[in-house]
């Protein structure tokens, strides 16, 4: 069986790996996957974590956008053809990874004025924040995205490798 470098990064603490399924899979459950992708392709670019973004890039590709939009919105979501609220999400997310003190009240009004409710937000809040933990910890355990996104279109595969590269064959 292949074991996703992911999972193996935690192999000497597998109770610290099934506690991040539970909160990940918690924030999801109840999150728009479009949205929840979203925000984690904003947060894991602005992180640098290549493992998040080629991950979640993915997902993007194969079930929501062309690649050519995925390409755009890891160099600029503001170029890639979104809606208002899908900018303004992703925007939160970056800020959050960048600072979260410097998020205001009025930032969580402008997403309640394009139509969040107030569970939307923190599902938003807790997507980005959680990001920032597990894609830190895939990188400083120094995980490698796994060789199967060498597989992936040389542009795209190349626009979402923003950090670590991908571990060769």
């Amino acid at each position: 069986m292949n074991v996703p470098n992911h999972e193996r990064a935690f192999a000497e603490r597998p109770a610290i790996y099934a506690a991040w399924q539970g909160l990940n899979g918690s924030i999801k459950e109840t999150m728009d996957l479009r949205r929840y992708e979203l925000v984690t392709l904003a947060a894991a670019a602005k992180l640098r974590s290549s493992y998040c973004c080629l991950a979640h890039g993915s997902v993007l590709v194969d079930q929501f956008l062309p690649a050519e939009t995925v390409q755009v919105l890891v160099a600029d979501h503001r170029a890639g053809g979104l809606s208002e609220q899908d900018v303004a999400v992703m925007d939160l997310a970056e800020r959050i990874v960048a600072d979260a003190t410097q998020i205001e009240p009025r930032d969580l009004e402008q997403l309640r004025e394009l139509g969040l409710s107030d569970g939307e937000i923190v599902e938003v809040v807790a997507a980005a924040s959680a990001r920032c933990f597990f894609s830190k910890a895939l990188d400083a355990l120094g995980a490698e995205p796994d060789a199967k996104f060498n597989d992936l279109e040389p542009g795209l595969r190349d626009a979402l490798t923003v950090g670590r590269p991908i571990q060769r064959a």
